[in-house]
């Protein structure tokens, strides 16, 4: 199976604004960078993933993200997830793909072995992979083998949408829920889950670019 990963990415200086009660917009705009940094160099470690590929409309988080070895897609037009993960979707399906993983650039806590856990719940296509986040709402991870056997539509409550669209689809549902991929950084709340060290780190840190 051809993987490739596609990761979603907010134009770094605004994003994490419901982090703004607990960090400075600079301190954002780092962990941003952070995180973004994390997930492509965890994802480089998954054997099974052949290409990362980064769609944002935010220059330097495009630039950062090749950098680090990623493939890059600019959005276009109104600021709309999905459709940004449709286009970079028809980029990865231009290349034959078998299969993307769709995974957003906040999780923290991810590994390359709960990714390869993740991927490894694909064992027979067509099927979509689903992660739940730790609310059991939003949608963490998604995996389609083939690409596009349901529409996106990730947002509020998104888990649900994404297992009802592949239920009344007819396809092949299975979900993962791994503690590694469930926390996601949203609000302060999530913040404090990581602890005293961690949040040291985000606040104090230069990140590797």
């Amino acid at each position: 199976m051809t993987i490739w990963a596609i990761v979603p990415v907010k134009p770094l200086n605004r994003a994490k604004s419901r982090l703004a009660p607990v960090l400075t917009r600079e301190q954002r705009a780092r962990l941003s960078r952070r995180l973004l940094v994390n997930t492509l160099d965890v994802l480089a470690k998954v054997p099974a993933i052949e290409h990362t590929l980064v769609v944002s409309r935010d220059s330097s988080a495009l630039a950062l993200a090749r950098k680090h070895g990623a493939r890059t897609v600019t959005e276009r037009g109104k600021p709309r997830l999905d459709r940004a993960l449709i286009r970079a979707t028809l980029v990865a399906q231009g290349y034959g793909v078998s299969a993307v993983l769709v995974l957003p650039a906040d999780l923290p806590l991810i590994t390359a072995e709960a990714i390869e856990d993740f991927i490894a719940h694909a064992k027979e296509a067509p099927i979509v992979v689903l992660a739940p986040d730790h609310h059991g709402t939003g949608t963490n991870a998604l995996l389609s083998a083939p690409p596009g056997l349901i529409e996106y539509e990730f947002g509020p409550d998104s888990f649900h949408r994404h297992l009802a669209r592949a239920q009344e689809s007819g396809v092949r549902v299975e979900v993962c829920s791994l503690p590694s991929v469930a926390l996601d950084l949203d609000n302060p709340e999530d913040l404090e889950q990581l602890g005293a060290e961690w949040r040291e780190a985000i606040v104090n840190s230069t990140e590797r670019e």
